[in-house]
């Protein structure tokens, strides 16, 4: 078996076992949690960090086509977007403001490191967004 294919899989394999843990951790953290410090906002926080980490791993799970920079590209930029979507569900959900700075930090500077890698490889721009300047919090009902 190719070096290459046996790396594949064994990436493919851990990928598979944290897509698969994912919903099971976001389940136990939600069950165990102390029922006084419990918020309304923690389930649809965990929910959309769930979905960002299935699909940064899915994104990050590419077939090599023989160009490690190609690929590193295409596997950072899912992982950096990753990132951007959970701080985008933390400046919605969360209340803490030096982690809401935090989040926007980290919004721009990936943005900025996907665009950097993009032009390192020739490849077009991804399309510029305006980053968040401040999510308004969900109102708990």
């Amino acid at each position: 078996m190719p070096i290459f294919l046996a790396h594949k899989i064994r990436i493919s394999f851990s990928i598979l076992t944290l897509i698969a843990a994912s919903p099971a951790i976001a389940h136990e953290a939600t069950e165990h949690a102390d029922p006084s410090n419990h918020s309304s906002l923690e389930t649809p926080f965990l929910s959309e960090n769930s979905i960002a980490m299935e699909k940064m791993m899915n994104g990050v799970e590419v077939e090599p086509t023989g160009d490690v920079d190609h690929d590193f590209v295409i596997m950072m930029s899912a992982h950096h977007q990753g990132a951007i979507d959970m701080a985008v569900a933390l400046l919605k959900y969360g209340n803490n403001e030096q982690l809401k700075r935090l989040a926007q930090e980290i919004i721009v500077e990936q943005q900025q490191e996907i665009a950097a890698m993009q032009l390192a490889i020739g490849a077009p721009l991804p399309a510029s967004v305006a980053s968040p300047n401040q999510i308004p919090a969900v109102t708990q009902p």
